[in-house]
């Protein structure tokens, strides 16, 4: 171990006696100030920077936060950006090709103009079967007992009392007595008669109706499971995804995945076009997805835990500790894991959340999962900037209490590497953690080239930090979504020593390190050069910044 360097002064997080919204303005103010010295600098994002001057090393979150844009929001993407989304998430099921554009070039603009960080993400509509719409622009409230016909035939216009289902064969298999559920429990029907192809039913559990909603057959208390033959990638998919690319994302969301084929299918397309640093995520919202789970989750580079469309198909009391496993499982490959769908709902018209919804999101960073996302809460939610503030300050809370009860310590190691060089770069990790809880050191750096060693450190979920190091912009872009890794750009070299010096000297200007602070490095072996022993740079350091 070795001891050097140096740097400045930090400043307190909270001013004694102002009020929230005075602290949320006075923060504001500073991430705006602190952007135009930024720009161009490419190292730290501005929001990354504003906080940690404020808070310090171990007062930064560590559970990202992704936000889904939509009308709501597009006017307050700085604000978003501001407020910590590190993830902009465009749902291509909703609106047309221009108005995804406008918003994906809008995401890339405060990039490149006010100095953030926030990864594009693009979520397609897979091939949805039993999506149902009554024609309407709002919802329609379906009354008990109230006789329902639901017809894959195609019309201009609305009929009463008729929902139009988007699958021809939709009633295959259906048997009179059978329940038709609603988005997993928003109104319920029972089959009465069959005609053809088409279900006229009764609603035996009235409620609204809202337009897209997704349908399930139950029969003696089981989903009714049938296998339609249709590629998860539907022909609008690939050209979504196509548009994507075009428009520079760094993360697809890939919806209804069945099994680790449909993964790899994506990620050969993308590796034939030298887009390897397009990450892929899976989104588990199917029985189909849980049964394969495990094999997903190794094809995907992460997993959204989606618990709306995933609750239309198991019963509801089983969706907690499904998410639990999904979460867990992630982090013991090594694959960051988002936990998504209706954690704030009732802020889509509310301006507070139920105590019940701050809970849930605090169950699910407390389970550590790398990242929670708004839905309609950000994208036609009347408080997108309200609800993101939940959001962090729900998480910040649960990620204290886990560090003060030492939470970290009670979870488990996997080996996950079987190669002696991948076995190495995992152990050392293991033990870089272990070293900084145990000499309570204030950060930790990490210089890599594609994040493999942040994601190993992350996989660990230390107390400190993760500040990691790359000269590589679309790596920098994937690391966003992993667990307490803060990434910078900055260009590297072979030298441990150099690129620790000028680390110190960038963090020096920012004022975002003191003398006494305590910095454990890791550095990765994708820095390595043929000429160089790979040893040397598969190393831990402490260094006391003088």
């Amino acid at each position: 171990m070795a001891a050097n360097a140096g740097t400045t002064s930090s400043f307190p997080y909270l001013v004694a006696g102002s009020s929230p919204a005075a602290r949320r303005h006075g923060a504001a103010h500073r991430i705006r100030a602190s952007a135009a010295g930024t720009i161009g600098e490419a190292a730290m994002d501005v929001v990354s920077e504003a906080e940690l001057r404020e808070k310090g090393f171990m007062g930064m979150r560590k559970t990202k936060l992704v936000c889904t844009v939509g009308p709501a929001c597009v006017e307050a993407l700085p604000a978003l950006a501001r407020g910590g989304m590190g993830v902009a998430r465009v749902n291509l099921c909703h609106g047309g090709r221009e108005w995804h554009r406008a918003a994906m070039r809008a995401v890339r603009r405060l990039n490149d103009e006010e100095g953030f960080c926030v990864s594009l993400m693009v979520d397609t509509e897979g091939s949805q079967l039993l999506v149902a719409d009554h024609g309407g622009a709002t919802s329609v409230k379906a009354e008990d007992y109230s006789e329902w016909l639901f017809t894959n035939k195609k019309t201009d216009e609305a009929h009463p009392f008729t929902m139009h289902v988007n699958f021809e064969k939709f009633s295959d298999g259906i048997l009179v007595g059978d329940e038709l559920v609603i988005d997993g429990g928003m109104a319920t029907f029972v089959v009465t008669e069959k005609i053809g192809n088409d279900l006229r039913c009764k609603c035996t559990d009235p409620g609204l109706l809202l337009p897209r909603a997704k349908l399930s057959f139950w029969r003696n208390g089981k989903l009714v499971e049938r296998s339609f033959g249709l590629p998860t990638l539907s022909a609008k998919d690939w050209a979504d995804i196509e548009f994507g690319i075009a428009e520079g994302v760094d993360c697809i969301a890939l919806s209804f995945v069945k099994d680790d084929n449909d993964i790899k299918q994506l990620k050969a397309y993308l590796s034939r076009r030298s887009l390897e640093h397009i990450k892929i995520f899976a989104k588990i919202e199917s029985l189909e997805s849980l049964k394969n789970l495990k094999d997903i989750i190794k094809a995907s580079d992460g997993v959204m835990v989606a618990r709306g469309d995933l609750g239309v198909q198991i019963p509801l009391e089983q969706i907690p500790a499904i998410q639990e496993s999904i979460v867990t499982l992630c982090r013991h490959l090594n694959k960051p894991v988002i936990v998504a769908s209706q954690l704030l709902e009732s802020m889509v018209e509310y301006p507070t959340p139920t105590r019940a919804e701050v809970a849930d999101v605090s169950e699910a960073v407390r389970q550590y999962a790398d990242a929670v996302m708004l839905s309609a809460e950000s994208a036609i939610g009347a408080y997108p900037q309200k609800a993101l503030s939940v959001l962090r300050v729900a998480s910040e809370r649960m990620e204290s209490w886990s560090r003060e009860e030492s939470m970290q310590k009670l979870l488990p190691q996997h080996q996950l590497a079987i190669a002696l060089p991948d076995r190495i770069s995992e152990q050392i990790c293991n033990c870089a953690v272990e070293m900084a809880n145990n000499l309570a050191v204030d950060a930790i750096f990490v210089y890599t080239k594609h994040g493999h060693m942040a994601s190993l450190l992350s996989r660990n979920r230390p107390n400190p930090p993760i500040l990691a190091f790359t000269d590589d912009a679309h790596s920098r872009k994937g690391m966003n979504l992993y667990w307490g890794v803060i990434p910078l750009h900055l260009p590297l070299s072979d030298s441990m020593e150099d690129n620790f010096k000028k680390t110190i000297s960038l963090m020096k200007s920012k004022d975002s390190v003191k003398p006494g602070d305590t910095i454990l490095l890791v550095s990765d072996s994708d820095l390595n050069r043929p000429c160089a022993a790979t040893s040397v740079f598969q190393s831990i350091q402490v260094r006391l910044v003088d």
